[in-house]
């Protein structure tokens, strides 16, 4: 891949982003369209993906997005009233950018003629209706003058990026005076011939904002030194203005001061600056300026992009170094060599570490996976004729991005039911007692190990005499079948089914929800349904943390050895053969006052060896339901790389998968969320695997 083609593809992935982040200030901006800090973000993208796409041959991309960015730049000056329709043109826009960019051969350019005359349209009009907009109170109004130094970084030129049209951006902006600093040169032996080596002073008389001057560098600001100070009106001393620059000490300037000579030129002969800089500050000096308002531009975080396949792949190294490391472990706690000891104790430091390490790179907060159905909900209410709100919490709450990537589908589907069926319209609601706009809340909450997601609605709720009908009529149940709401809930996600009486676009054909049931179940999850008549339905995805590697507890059902997720385990109580003979039949445990019903590990794995005189329970729990696992013996805590079970076991619902141990045998690990659910149903409890 030659450097060309590098560009091309950071600028994709820098698109990525910035169609996000825009389309988030759109929605924002529909809901307070007077919001200054939403409108700067949305002209800063448009503005970001027209100057990229120029530089990187996007031009289709440049073309389109720059009318767009006029309209808002009309905006932003109080020209154009930003509307309702305007900020709808501007979503179908950015979806038509996103179809220029991934799919420019499918695109059909019609399409974007007619949204770059709606924009115009809009333009238009507002050249009848004149729009007052206060001006931002951050802002300074009238002609103001900007002292601009700058350094950029040193492969800037290597990059593409020509500084002298900088300085033309600046020009366009107002009259400036521009000087040179060529302090930082090297001798001729250290020069890199793609280095840029010199800085500028530009001294710039304006009216437009300092946000104005700061776009003017918005595509080269990693890694530049970049001060931008408002100069007073009212003319200053030589030696004041280099002191205030930094460029000269107080204690240098009252020095020389004191000598009653020339201090430029003698700062210059005397070798205390360069002549460079003497110019630059009787630039400034002739410009009036009062006191400075430095307000030098921070440094950016320095970040990497890294290729989600590098990072499977770290991670998958990183687990097999986890299972190296325990059978280090086991190898060395057979010697009594102490330095052995020492060395093995210290590679196990180092690999929790790493491990810690590269979970952390691999979390991402699911505030980047709510934000994608704002957009979902809004075009969706409109299509349904609907008033919905769309509410948040728990954003900042992390899960394994592969988890993430995963759920978006799930909810999806969640969310467009909530709106289709669970939702009525304004005037149903109405004559419900409820306020006119119906409401959505995704939320999400750690849950010990795990994530809990909640889609939750204030509509009509689940029909359980419709569900049961149903199920009856298809078969699923018995007429006489006792079921509680859980179980009878659960059964919308049986394949095909639906009580919707007709299709529409949105949904009714029973598939979706299906599907959800599926993908939550390949992510070791479970779900949970929960819905009262006349006020809503709340359904809940428990997901684990991770996919890769977890902390799990060891034991020993029989000869094999079993592994617990350690985050699920509460308790550990010894069962006695006295407390087992007097529960015999009754598997119910009274831990502390509370009954809690327990599962025989080994009735329900066959074991062929008789229980252990002292067996143990590890009582469990998942969301709010507990249950207790007896094993013959607890070997301890082991860290488990978790290994995918193959196609021929996907239908063992007792475990989630595999580890390797130590020894290089396979350990199963347990599926929690599955044997509490069996736990609760006394049947469930006696059935084989």
């Amino acid at each position: 891949m030659n450097a060309a083609t590098d560009a091309a593809q950071v600028y994709l992935e820098e698109v990525a982003d910035l169609l996000v982040q825009l389309e988030e200030a759109l929605l924002g901006l529909e809901q307070a369209p007077d919001d200054r800090d939403l409108l700067d973000t949305a002209f800063r993208a448009l503005h970001t993906i027209k100057g990229s796409g120029a530089m990187f041959g996007f031009d289709a991309v440049a073309d389109f997005t720059h009318h767009l960015e006029n309209a808002f730049d009309q905006v932003r000056k109080g020209k154009l009233k930003l509307s309702s329709t305007l900020v709808g043109i501007a979503l179908a826009s950015k979806d038509h950018i996103r179809a220029l960019i991934e799919h420019p051969a499918e695109v059909d350019p019609a399409a974007g003629d007619k949204l770059l005359a709606e924009v115009t349209l809009c333009m238009a009009a507002a050249g009848r209706t004149p729009v007052a907009v206060a001006s931002d109170p951050g802002e300074p109004s009238g002609l103001v003058t900007w002292r601009i130094r700058f350094r950029l970084a040193r492969d800037v030129v290597a990059n593409g990026t020509n500084p002298l049209r900088l300085l033309d951006e600046l020009r366009e902006l107002g009259p400036c005076e521009v000087v040179a600093l060529t302090d930082g040169i090297p001798v001729l032996e250290e020069i890199d011939v793609a280095g840029c080596y010199v800085a500028w002073d530009v001294v710039l008389t304006t009216n437009r904002p300092k946000s104005a001057i700061e776009e003017v560098f918005i595509f080269v600001i990693d890694g530049m030194e970049l001060a931008i100070d408002r100069l007073p009106e009212q003319p200053s001393r030589l030696g004041d203005i280099l002191v205030r620059r930094g460029d000269l000490s107080p204690e240098v300037a009252e020095a020389i001061a004191a000598r009653q000579e020339k201090l430029g030129t003698l700062l210059v002969r005397e070798g205390v600056i360069s002549e460079d800089r003497l110019r630059s500050a009787l630039t400034e000096q002739q410009h009036m300026r009062a006191e400075a308002g430095k307000a030098t531009v921070a440094p950016a975080v320095g970040s990497i992009r890294v290729p989600a396949e590098r990072l499977d792949s770290l991670m998958d190294q990183v687990g097999e170094l986890v299972i190296a490391q325990a059978r280090l472990r086991q190898m060395v706690m057979a010697f009594e060599d102490p330095a052995m000891r020492s060395i093995a104790e210290e590679i196990e430091r180092l690999s929790n570490g790493l491990r810690d390490t590269t979970m952390g790179i691999r979390m991402v907060p699911i505030g980047t996976l709510f934000g994608r159905f704002r957009r979902l909900v809004r075009d969706l209410a409109q299509e349904l004729g609907k008033s919905v709100q769309l509410t948040m919490a728990g954003e900042e709450t992390e899960l394994d991005k592969t988890v993430i990537e995963r759920l978006a589908d799930p909810l999806i589907h969640v969310i467009r039911n909530s709106l289709d069926h669970g939702l009525e319209d304004a005037r149903t609601r109405q004559q419900a007692g409820k306020e006119r706009e119906g409401r959505i809340h995704l939320s999400a909450a750690h849950s010990g190990a795990q994530v809990l997601i909640t889609v939750r609605d204030d509509g009509r709720g689940l029909d359980r005499d419709a569900i049961r009908a149903k199920a009856v009529e298809n078969g699923r149940i018995a007429e006489d079948t006792a079921l509680s709401d859980g179980e009878l809930f659960q059964l919308i996600f049986a394949p095909g089914f639906s009580t919707a009486s007709t299709v529409t676009s949105v949904s009714g054909r029973g598939v979706g929800m299906d599907v959800v049931k599926r993908t939550i179940e390949t992510l070791r999850g479970t779900i949970d349904v929960a819905s009262t008549p006349g006020a809503g339905t709340a359904i809940t995805f428990s997901l684990p943390l991770t996919l890769a590697i977890i902390d799990g507890l060891l034991v020993r059902v029989g000869h094999g050895r079993y592994v617990i997720p350690l985050l699920a385990v509460v308790e550990c109580v010894e069962l006695s053969e006295e407390a087992e003979q007097r529960h015999k039949g009754r598997n119910f445990l009274n831990i502390r006052g509370d009954l809690i019903p327990f599962l025989r590990l080994r009735e329900a794995f066959h074991s062929p060896l008789p229980a252990d005189p002292y067996q143990k329970v590890v009582i469990v729990s998942t969301g709010e339901r507990r249950i207790g696992l007896v094993v013959d013996q607890l070997l301890g805590g082991h860290q488990t790389v978790i290994k995918s079970l193959s196609k021929l076991h996907a239908d063992v619902g007792t475990f989630s998968g595999a580890t390797i141990l130590g020894d290089g045998t396979v350990a199963l690990i347990l599926d929690i969320a599955h044997l509490v659910a069996r736990g609760q149903n006394p049947d469930a409890g006696r059935k084989a695997v």
